[in-house]
């Protein structure tokens, strides 16, 4: 027997091994994931009745009639203006309540700074807390 004959013969019972070992892996994979599968596509005959209570719609896209956005000139204005647009929001559902909370934190800031006669101040927080939250201005 030549080295090539001893090698065919290694490498083809190497490879029937290999070939045995993967039938098994195979036929275990077949036998425990088969019925599994077959009975995955069961299907129950009974019919069961859920009852979905409608939810309440936590918001609406109508601000009230009775709405009046504030007047007024200055930073006074501005806040009065920014803060009745957070109350209408926060009633219409369109804010949550802790962004609401936060906002109000800004809009005293800007409140005390605009009794405190730093005008210009206040205007420009009111507009960077619109512009933080998403809205124009």
């Amino acid at each position: 027997m030549t080295i090539w004959t001893a090698a065919l013969i290694l490498w083809s019972v190497d490879s029937l091994l290999e070939n045995t070992l993967m039938m098994r892996s195979f036929a275990v994979t077949t036998l425990v994931l088969g019925p599994v599968l077959l009975l995955g596509g069961c299907q129950s005959t009974q019919t069961q009745s859920r009852s979905v209570a409608p939810q309440a719609v936590a918001s609406t896209n109508v601000t009230p009639a009775d709405f009046k956005m504030p007047t007024g000139t200055g930073c006074s204005g501005d806040v009065a203006r920014w803060e009745a647009i957070q109350n209408n929001d926060l009633q219409m559902g369109h804010v949550t309540q802790s962004v609401y909370n936060q906002i109000q934190t800004e809009i005293a800031a800007a409140s005390t700074a605009c009794q405190a006669g730093r005008g210009a101040e206040a205007s420009g927080m009111v507009s960077a807390s619109k512009r933080r939250h998403g809205y124009p201005g």
